[in-house]
């Protein structure tokens, strides 16, 4: 699922960039588009720690607890 993510993640950016730069890039556009990969490395950095903490929550949920 996470790769699902990224994949929009990389596409969308990549869409907003391409649409500011039809008519020419002037410094707005770069800004936007700094501010879009910032948002798109961020929830990839955030799936990736989020991944490591269900991981780690699962090994604990399917370790023997003594019968309780």
């Amino acid at each position: 699922m996470d790769d699902l993510k990224r994949t929009y993640r990389e596409g969308e950016t990549g869409a907003k960039e391409s649409w500011r730069d039809a008519d020419g890039t002037d410094l707005k556009d770069q800004v936007g588009n700094m501010g879009d990969e910032a948002r798109k490395d961020m929830g990839n950095v955030g799936d990736k720690l989020r991944h490591g903490t269900d991981h780690d929550r699962d090994d604990a949920d399917t370790r023997d607890t003594g019968g309780l």
